[in-house]
């Protein structure tokens, strides 16, 4: 199995009530990627991170394999979504990728 996590912060342009619309639109949009693509077996977005958080939102997933998450990265229901309610909106974005 591999996991696939991603941070993310937000541009600053944003207003507190413009950023908590944009984590639901980002988490209700790639959770919705559940049972769609191939291989992905679970997908979750953090938004209410502790005061201590210097990230806005974390993505949380699992795939069968590698070869899974590649398929991810380029399916269009992912890029639509990556495209749409992602990379507008965010300033930075770190990902780890791990075998479990």
């Amino acid at each position: 199995m591999v996991k696939h996590v991603i941070l993310w912060t937000l541009k600053e342009e944003f207003s507190p009530e413009e950023k908590a619309t944009i984590k639901a639109g980002i988490k209700e949009g790639l959770e919705a990627l559940q049972g769609k693509i191939p291989g992905l077996i679970d997908i979750k977005v953090y938004t209410e991170g502790l005061p201590s958080s210097n990230a806005d939102l974390m993505l949380d997933s699992s795939f069968e394999d590698e070869a899974s998450l590649k398929g991810y990265a380029v399916h269009p229901e992912h890029v639509a979504v990556a495209d749409g309610k992602v990379r507008p909106y965010t300033a930075s974005r770190v990902c780890l990728d791990y075998e479990v």
